[in-house]
């Protein structure tokens, strides 16, 4: 374990997020492998697969109700140095990530036909998109205790072996993609089916590894079958903490489903250029999410041991490296996107949506850093209830523009993303001052003038301790 509560913050930050940014990039390159080879086939396969990858959100959802309690409430219970706790939700935690395994593979095998037809451009895309699901649904089902084994290990401090981890997992997925999905060495092509296979098959022997390696790579958190009986005050406290959570992430996979059918209506070429562009847009997200996941358990076992002044200052450099980041991604989205979406298409009309979208989207890259910096104190605090609130302004300042821009005939893909990024200034926004008041009930503090641009301090008693 990783003592969070001493030395300095920005190098806690650094060193976490590194290995958690390149964790998470290579998770992410699953669906980018898949989308590389698919891409081969034709624009309707690319269209299909990317509605089809929507069903990520919804099982990330759903993940979230499990990861980020651990997270939560494990960072705390190490903070104040209460390690049998913190074993008790562990286990608890992978009883509830278990269940929900099985319902994600029965309702996802369900449903996913018709949501395949409902979010396809045409009957072609929808094929695809129903053949992907069908063979993907595995690699979503083993996210739910990969996600708490991945959650826990950072509240610990941990987060090395899981990135050598991810690293393996997805050379094997690029190994695998093009003999499944193009045939090679096989003569047996398997198309979408094939990747989805791919990532299914990776996901899967990243899971056991990961189980087998757990006692090797730590020590406070251990599989205890007596701790796996049912204790209904700790399933309550991680939904507490873990339910806000998942309905963001719901509400993204909401978003980018209206998105994906509002703009039905501009055929399989926009669809398969927004499809690019968005994951593109994700990655490039990446080492910012990376900032975000590293403060949360950084800020988690210094709330647990009542250092207030270092929560807060956990929060102001998450923002600054953030911030940071955002800006020089906006340039290269500014400059040269071309760069980035010409690897996944040689359709020209492909192409210039896909870039189109990238320059314009840019311009709200700022604004969703500073939604990672307040998500992570929300979490870490245990109260990602405002999160929430903030993410569902999108229903209002998104959502419903996209739904009514579809129904109105002069409207151009560009009035889309400018939604977007309204939508994304107005949620940073809010973020900023639900954290206020986190931060206010949560740290005791007082309010003094210009502290960080958020017009609070620690006050009184607010340092370390």
């Amino acid at each position: 374990m990783t003592d969070l509560t001493r030395g300095p913050i920005g190098r806690h930050i650094v060193s976490m997020a590194g290995f958690i940014g390149a964790a998470l990039l290579f998770q992410s390159a699953y669906f980018m492998v898949d989308l590389y080879f698919v891409s081969r086939i034709g624009k309707e396969a690319v269209a299909g697969v990317s509605t089809a990858g929507n069903f990520l959100y919804l099982a990330l959802a759903a993940a979230q109700l499990v990861g980020v309690g651990s997270l939560s409430l494990i960072s705390q219970a190490i903070g104040r140095k209460d390690e049998a706790y913190a074993r008790l939700v562990f286990n608890q935690v992978l009883v509830m990530s278990a269940l929900l395994a099985v319902v994600a593979l029965v309702a996802g095998y369900a449903s996913a036909g018709w949501a395949a037809r409902g979010l396809g451009a045409d009957a072609g895309s929808a094929a695809f998109g129903k053949s992907y699901l069908y063979a993907y649904l595995p690699s979503l089902a083993v996210m739910f205790p990969g996600t708490v084994l991945g959650a826990s290990l950072r509240a610990t401090g941990v987060v090395r072996p899981t990135m050598l981890l991810q690293t393996a997992s997805v050379l094997l997925n690029v190994v695998l993609a093009p003999v499944l999905i193009a045939g090679w060495g096989t003569g047996h092509p398997l198309g979408a089916f094939g990747a989805g296979l791919a990532s299914s098959i990776a996901s899967v022997i990243s899971l056991i590894v990961i189980v087998a390696i757990l006692p090797r790579i730590q020590t406070q958190l251990r599989v205890e079958l007596a701790g796996m009986r049912p204790r209904l005050a700790v399933w309550l406290s991680l939904i507490k903490v873990g339910l806000p959570a998942a309905g963001e992430f719901f509400l993204l996979f909401t978003f980018n489903a209206v998105l994906y059918w509002s703009i039905r209506r501009f055929g399989p070429a926009a669809q398969a250029g927004y499809g690019i562009g968005a994951r593109l847009m994700q990655a490039m997200f990446l080492p910012t999410m990376a900032i975000s996941f590293a403060a949360a358990p950084i800020a988690g076992q210094n709330f647990g041991a009542g250092l207030r002044a270092r929560v807060m200052e956990t929060f102001r450099t998450s923002l600054l490296y953030g911030t940071c980041l955002m800006l020089g991604l906006t340039a290269l989205c500014q400059a040269k996107p071309e760069w980035l979406a010409g690897a996944f298409t040689q359709d020209p009309g492909v192409l210039a949506i896909a870039c189109q979208f990238l320059r314009m989207i840019s311009w709200n890259f700022v604004a969703v850093g500073v939604g990672f910096a307040c998500s992570g104190m929300f979490q870490a605090l245990g109260d990602t209830l405002p999160g929430f609130y903030s993410s569902a302004s999108r229903l209002v300042t998104f959502a419903m523009p996209c739904v009514l821009l579809s129904y109105y005939p002069p409207a151009v893909l560009p009035d889309f993303w400018v939604a977007s990024i309204i939508s994304a200034t107005v949620q940073a926004g809010l973020s900023l001052w639900f954290l206020r008041e986190v931060f206010r009930k949560k740290l005791g503090a007082l309010p003094v003038r210009g502290e960080f641009g958020l017009g609070e301090a620690v006050g009184a008693g607010g340092g370390q301790e």
